[in-house]
């Protein structure tokens, strides 16, 4: 592992075990041991009702004991960029300093790898603290091209997880991602321009738009990091890497006739 008394830097030692520099340096956030408990349940109650908004969140959490309001519950449903999902595509203004692209994805057939990749970011729970998860995914093969973790949802982290994925897989024809300030943002759509990919946008509100990385989420997070209570970004981070390892090589997916992402992505190049 890392040793930080070694004369060679972290940054050759990082390559040289094949780690990203990232999760070497940062810690996980924290909040209060009852916040922490809040934000677990929570995460697994958006898998059952990602339509409740911070309202009826507040008074579910009331249901169930918590002594809390509604300034507290909103605070910390957005610190876990939780996303409810509603019918009204107006219900929410967006920042008129950032650009929204249509969405593209309605009625396409998708056909082929690397015709259409998707992305988002994830909370995810640890034994003190939490940290994001981000992946982008193939959406033909459901493969998952590249992934990573932080502390934070920059728009920087986005875009170097974005040009990674690029430079090791080449560009898709297109990307969709939410509306999120982060994809939202100059150094994102200019990572995409620059590699002329099609910047599709899901609607307000309809994370549905965006359903596979929805359910990625959900495999991950109960096939994995709910089972494992993960201790640190390290062990996180490894523990990940071995599960992405087995998503892609070793599980087979009902909606691909029970084959794995990787026999179907690596078949042959389509365009």
């Amino acid at each position: 592992m890392i040793d930080f008394k070694e004369k060679i830097s972290v940054s050759k030692q990082c390559k040289v075990l094949n780690l990203s520099r990232n999760f070497i340096y940062y810690t996980s956030k924290s909040e209060s041991e009852e916040n922490m408990q809040i934000m677990l349940l929570l995460d697994k109650k958006y898998f059952e009702t990602p339509f409740y908004g911070y309202r009826k969140i507040t008074a579910w959490l009331q249901n169930q004991g918590f002594v809390v309001n509604e300034k507290r519950v909103r605070r910390l449903m957005k610190l876990m960029n939780w996303k409810t999902i509603y019918r009204e595509p107006k219900t929410t203004i967006c920042n008129p300093e950032h650009k929204k692209y249509p969405y593209l994805l309605k009625n396409l057939k998708i056909t082929y790898k690397n015709q259409v990749w998707a992305t988002d970011i994830t909370y995810i729970p640890m034994n003190k603290g939490f940290m994001y998860l981000t992946a982008i995914i193939d959406l033909h093969t459901r493969y998952v091209l590249n992934w990573d973790i932080s502390n934070t949802m920059s728009a920087e982290w986005c875009t170097k997880v974005l040009n990674e994925t690029i430079e090791k897989h080449g560009a898709p024809s297109i990307f969709n991602t939410d509306q999120g300030s982060q994809y939202t943002s100059e150094i994102h759509t200019k990572a995409l321009k620059d590699n002329n990919v099609k910047i599709s946008m899901d609607g307000k509100g309809r994370a549905i738009d965006n359903i596979f990385i929805e359910r990625l989420w959900r495999t991950v997070k109960y096939e994995n990091v709910y089972l494992q209570s993960y201790s640190d970004g390290i062990t996180l981070y490894n523990g990940l890497e071995k599960y992405f390892e087995f998503y892609n090589e070793e599980r087979l997916h009902q909606s691909l006739n029970y084959k794995t992402p990787s026999s179907i992505y690596c078949l042959r190049n389509v365009a």
